[in-house]
């Protein structure tokens, strides 16, 4: 399966594309990952066609069997730069329109981005977006700076099995969706 794992961040330092980073890497023999991420995107300006990084983009979510949004939590929401991103995917071109879609976040604090998740979630039933999105089990991890040793990797082993557990959950789905 050919996963795209998008981070739904523009800073420099992010632990959720840490977390798809790892997840890519942990489960290498199991999917063909992509990476990709909305930062540096333009801000959303309507009436305008799809700059040729969002167009890009655009084909990235496209050609995926299943999208993979890493989503940090800003201001109890989504970033802007998702949200932006987002806007331009669901006006000129619509890659999301029946495509799978599965969200995971972390963050430093206690909640693990929960809020960031029901919002996405929220934003992906817009118009001109459509996916269908993954809502059984969820995968938030708070603690996100000390979560990480130096190569990336999750420290504690707990959190490994749950996201083994997670995706066991994503593949039943997926399977179940697609047949």
């Amino acid at each position: 399966m050919k996963v795209l794992a998008l981070s739904g961040s523009n800073a420099d330092k992010s632990y959720n594309e840490l977390l798809l980073k790892f997840i890519g890497k942990h489960f290498a023999d199991k999917y063909d990952f992509e990476f990709a991420t909305v930062k540096g995107l333009p801000m959303f300006k309507e009436g305008q066609e799809d700059p040729e990084d969002v167009a890009k983009l655009s084909g990235q979510i496209a050609a995926a069997d299943l999208v993979l949004i890493g989503s940090p939590e800003q201001q109890h929401s989504v970033t802007s730069a998702l949200k932006s991103a987002l806007e331009w995917l669901s006006t000129n071109s619509h890659p999301f329109n029946g495509k799978p879609v599965v969200v995971v976040s972390t963050s430093p604090l206690a909640q693990g981005a929960a809020r960031s998740q029901t919002k996405l979630k929220t934003i992906l039933a817009s118009p001109g977006l459509h996916p269908v999105v993954f809502n059984d089990d969820e995968f938030m991890m708070g603690g996100a700076a000390d979560a990480f040793d130096e190569n990336g990797d999750l420290k504690v082993s707990g959190t490994v099995d749950f996201l083994d557990h997670f995706f066991d959950e994503v593949d039943a789905w997926y399977a179940q969706i697609t047949k």
